[in-house]
């Protein structure tokens, strides 16, 4: 059987990256490397990860395109449910995240908002669907 186990996210700094969504979603964490190379957050059934860029590149010989907030978002993001869109909102942008689109109820009856993490990450906070 397959599991989707977890999802790294490549950042110039691990604890900075893993304070933050501690603070902006109340997550746990399991650990980080005393070498602040390699992080992970309890986050439901799914570990969120964290890689420094320089463990990243040692691993990717060909490299990869950083996050930056200065640049557009990836084409990907991480979603989060919530039963309270504009709080868990609020609590992020109060941790560090730019919101890119406020919250929207969408025809199906979802409310669901978009904000990027300090590393430039996109994020979509939403309610549960059904």
């Amino acid at each position: 059987m397959i599991k989707f186990a977890y999802t790294i996210l490549y950042v110039q700094d691990v604890e900075r990256s893993v304070e933050f969504y501690e603070k902006a979603f109340g997550f746990a964490r399991k650990f980080v490397t005393p070498g602040n190379d390699y992080g992970e957050l309890m986050a439901g059934e799914t570990t969120l990860s964290f890689a420094s860029t320089v463990l990243a590149k040692s691993n990717l010989t060909d490299g990869f395109i950083e996050s930056s907030l200065t640049n557009k978002p990836f084409g990907i993001e991480i979603g989060f449910t919530t039963d309270n869109v504009e709080a868990t909102i609020k609590a992020a942008v109060d941790a560090g995240a730019t919101i890119v689109e406020d919250p929207k109820t969408k025809p199906w009856g979802q409310t669901v908002a978009y904000i990027r993490d300090p590393d430039g990450f996109l994020i979509e906070i939403c309610t549960p669907m059904g």
